[in-house]
């Protein structure tokens, strides 16, 4: 959405709701990367990559790592974990535990892609910054660009999590089908996915709710269902 700012609530919400479900010293290290037009791929890959590495130097048991993201940051943790199995050797300290996804956009020009009657998406725009991504050098058919082009079982399953993925989304949500897909391949490829498809949801509904909804109850929904993944995934 911009900047880690826009997430402030929903992070500290998160953190503390954390906190509750048993862990000690939860924390939660926020990337801020470069949107385009202002820089295009491989740029946002490599930040993403030097955030994993410097969490990774900190926590030194990566097993105790949940790399997460919505949306666009959905992609840029699919790829980076791609990025992780082809290179494995830069990563000394090893792969996260965990990965929680809200959302994330997994194929980034894709005709399958449908505008709805509910979500807030808009699939000409979605194309137009998918394009903008790749830039004047890279593909849209490039895994490390768009993850959802991987259809190598082998790969998924040497860049899955060591407990796998968690996966929410709604059932209104332009990305759907393709989403679908790639859930649907990484279960193939045995790699552990829980996922929660919220009926009659749009496009990253987690975040969209602590904003809009009424009740605290309402508001918190989307966070007791990540905070649920995360603790089944890395006990605290």
């Amino acid at each position: 959405m911009g900047s880690a700012y826009f997430y402030l609530e929903f992070l500290l919400t998160w953190t503390s709701m954390l906190r509750d479900a048993g862990y000690k010293n939860p924390a939660i290290f926020v990337l801020e990367y470069t949107l385009v037009p202002d820089a295009a791929y491989p740029t946002q890959l490599e930040q993403t990559v030097a955030g994993y590495e410097f969490v990774s130097s900190v926590v030194k048991d990566s097993s105790r790592i949940c790399v997460s993201g919505d949306s666009a940051g959905g992609t840029l943790i699919l790829t980076l974990l791609l990025y992780m199995a082809k290179f494995p050797d830069r990563f000394r300290n090893g792969k996260p535990g965990y990965a929680a996804l809200v959302s994330p956009w997994t194929t980034l020009y894709s005709p399958r892609n449908k505008n709805t009657a509910s979500d807030y998406l808009c699939m000409e725009s979605l194309h137009l910054y998918g394009s903008q991504y790749a830039g004047s050098n890279g593909k849209l058919d490039d895994p490390l660009i768009s993850p959802g082009e991987c259809k190598d079982g082998n790969w998924w399953r040497n860049a899955s999590p060591s407990a796998g993925f968690g996966i929410i989304y709604g059932s209104e949500e332009v990305l759907g089908p393709e989403l679908k897909d790639l859930i649907a391949l990484l279960r193939k490829s045995d790699c552990a996915v829980s996922v929660r498809e919220e009926p009659g949801a749009v496009h990253a509904w987690p975040v969209v709710t602590l904003f809009l909804s009424d009740t605290q109850v309402e508001r918190q929904k989307g966070l007791r269902d990540l905070v649920k993944m995360v603790r089944m995934a890395i006990p605290p």
